[in-house]
């Protein structure tokens, strides 16, 4: 679904990821994984275009999408979740799932009924102002946003963070879902083990800007979580 290959990026002249090779997998949840300041957030960003990239490739469906801009990548069906959620407080659940309309190839005006059959909270809440809503809320509307361009790979950084444990199951339940039934793809970055061990297929393991480890979730063993992801 989409490779990166060779990749490097820099923040000035500190060398952050270095000659990265990281698969995401068709019909696949895969969880990148590492302690904080590996470089996983820099990768997201430059997955989808938010930072540039020195040299290497990033592709999706085998087209080469590394000299696109994020707007082009998200109308490629390429759904992001920011860490931090980054949803508009100041305007309504409405018009923040709106924002995500203008990304899709044929023209919906209207907000999918499917975003609202996964999250009904949002279709209670829809005049509400998104800063008014609660942390686990306020997630599940920045994962409908991106939902509502119908994503077929869906990329969130930190799902769970900051949510309280119900609205972290629910989100788990949502992944799931969405991976098994509706056959969306899905690169998360997730601290929590036993959530990344329950939703997701695949790993991958960074260190200092490097993949260092790589399989099946069935494959995450004890010494590799000692040596790479233990505080």
């Amino acid at each position: 679904m989409l490779t990166v290959t060779g990749l490097n990026q820099f923040y000035g002249e500190s060398h952050i990821l270095w000659d990265l090779d990281v698969t995401v997998a068709r019909n696949a949840c895969t969880c990148l994984m590492g302690r904080n300041g590996v470089g996983k957030t820099t990768l997201l960003k430059c997955m989808m275009g938010l930072l540039p990239v020195r040299t290497g490739a990033i592709s999706l469906e085998g087209r080469d999408i590394a000299g696109l801009k994020a707007e082009a990548r998200a109308g490629l069906g390429i759904g992001y979740v920011p860490q931090g959620r980054e949803i508009f407080p100041l305007m309504t659940v409405e018009e923040n799932l709106k924002i995500g309309l203008g990304a899709r190839k044929d023209g919906l005006k209207k907000i999918p009924e499917s975003v609202f059959e996964i999250f009904p909270v949002l279709k209670s809440m829809l005049h509400r102002r998104g800063g008014d809503l609660s942390g686990g809320q306020q997630q599940q509307l920045a994962i409908g946003r991106a939902l509502v361009l119908d994503p077929k790979l869906l990329i969130l950084d930190e799902p769970t963070e900051g949510i309280q444990p119900n609205i972290v199951h629910e989100i788990g339940d949502v992944i799931i879902r969405l991976n098994k039934e509706m056959g969306v793809s899905v690169l998360l970055v997730e601290q929590k083990l036993p959530f990344a061990r329950r939703v997701a297929d695949r790993f991958v393991v960074m260190e200092k800007g490097r993949a260092v480890a790589n399989g099946a979730m069935s494959e995450l063993h004890e010494g590799i979580v000692q040596q790479y992801l233990t505080v």
